[in-house]
């Protein structure tokens, strides 16, 4: 098992890198491609909305063949749309292969916490979970701090060739690995869709799960393509400190997947999620106050940090919707997730042609500690479990 959770943290790492990548290059793309930074800023939206759509299906798909081959060959379709993003000639190619990537992507991550909900007992879960949060954590770490350093040495173009160059290097280990050490295929059989999204849908914790998801996504990660355009303002250009301040995020879950070991027996799960969403809160009105790049780097740490005490409760409590449907409700998790993902760029991008980001920085802030309040009350595990 452990092999197999080590292949697993393997390929989320690298799927990771493709995530942020972006970010800090905005600027760049624009430039380069004779485009407003609001409309390059889309490039987030146009990979995480596709991320969010595909989920119901491969969701489903996940249960209903062999997880392990479909999220492999969701990694080749990745890498090769970060190779055609390189090669973009103009925007709407740029724009439509990272459309393509947020499709692939969104079979890689939420299979790879099903392959791990399958194979882990559910008291171990959150342990194990969060040793792929780390993985991710430090892929989006990396990924987002070479993605500034390497655009501004190389070029925006040089950032999408290294994530693929990442790609195929995973996938040719990967491959032939995970032929000895994952499950047998299974039997295609479209008629158990219907049943597994009522049996989701049937628990009430759904909708918190689901909600919450969306909300933390929404304001959260919504400001994150933004971080650059915000430096810009204040006379900061340089995309690798952007890639720095999106990497503390990063920085702040790896230390999440480090830590919480020893910090769950000492908090319990209730007391977890009211922090998470005080401290995402608080951090996101740390951001409003545009502070020196030094002290947002720490704020995003402590952001990554407060996300994931929040972020990974929910998500075991996705992993137990549906025992025998977990492929698809951690694919609706997911679902919900990145349309928030999706959306946020948009909410943010219309505060910063009217009334300004700070604004919906605030209104962020409050909504965030209610979700975390309201997770802490409802999210509760039955005795004995």
């Amino acid at each position: 098992m452990t092999r197999t959770l080590n292949l697993i943290a393997f390929v989320v790492f690298a799927s990771a890198l493709f995530m942020r990548s972006t970010d800090p290059i905005i600027p760049p793309i624009a430039a380069g491609l004779a485009v407003e930074t609001s409309t390059a800023a889309l490039l987030a939206t146009a990979f995480t909305l596709p991320y969010a759509l595909i989920q119901p299906v491969l969701g489903a798909l996940a249960d209903t063949m062999n997880k392990a081959r479909l999220m492999l060959l969701c990694m080749f379709v990745l890498t090769a749309a970060s190779v055609a993003s390189a090669l973009a000639v103009n925007f709407e190619m740029l724009f439509s292969a990272r459309v393509i990537a947020g499709l692939a992507s969104g079979g890689v991550v939420p299979i790879a916490f099903a392959i791990v909900g399958d194979l882990v007992p559910v008291a171990k879960r959150q342990v194990a979970m969060g040793r792929l949060l780390f993985a991710i954590m430090t892929g989006n770490l990396l990924g987002a701090t070479l993605s500034g350093v390497i655009g501004d040495l190389f070029g925006w173009r040089a950032v999408f060739f290294g994530v693929g160059m990442v790609g195929a290097i995973v996938l040719a280990v990967a491959v032939p690995a995970f032929r000895s050490v994952v499950e047998q295929p299974k039997k295609f059989d479209l008629s158990t869709l219907g049943p597994n999204y009522r049996t989701i849908f049937s628990n009430p914790l759904a909708k918190i799960c689901f909600g919450a998801v969306f909300l933390e996504a929404l304001f959260m990660y919504g400001v994150f393509p933004y971080i650059a355009t915000l430096l810009h303002q204040a006379g900061e250009t340089r995309a690798s400190i952007a890639g720095i301040i999106i990497a503390g995020f990063g920085l702040g879950g790896a230390i999440y997947g480090l830590m919480i070991s020893r910090i769950l027996p000492l908090t319990g799960e209730t007391w977890l999620m009211r922090a998470g969403g005080f401290i995402m809160g608080l951090c996101l009105i740390v951001t409003a106050l545009r502070l020196p790049w030094p002290i947002e780097f720490v704020n995003f740490i402590v952001l990554g940090l407060g996300f994931y005490f929040l972020h990974a409760v929910i998500q075991i409590y996705a992993s137990e919707l549906a025992p025998a449907a977990r492929g698809t409700a951690l694919a609706l998790h997911s679902f919900f997730f990145f349309l928030g993902h999706a959306a946020g760029p948009i909410v943010y991008g219309a505060g910063l042609v009217t009334v300004g980001i700070p604004p919906v920085l605030y209104v962020g802030a409050g909504v965030l500690a209610s979700v975390g309040l309201i997770c802490a009350r409802y999210l509760r595990r039955p005795a004995g479990a």
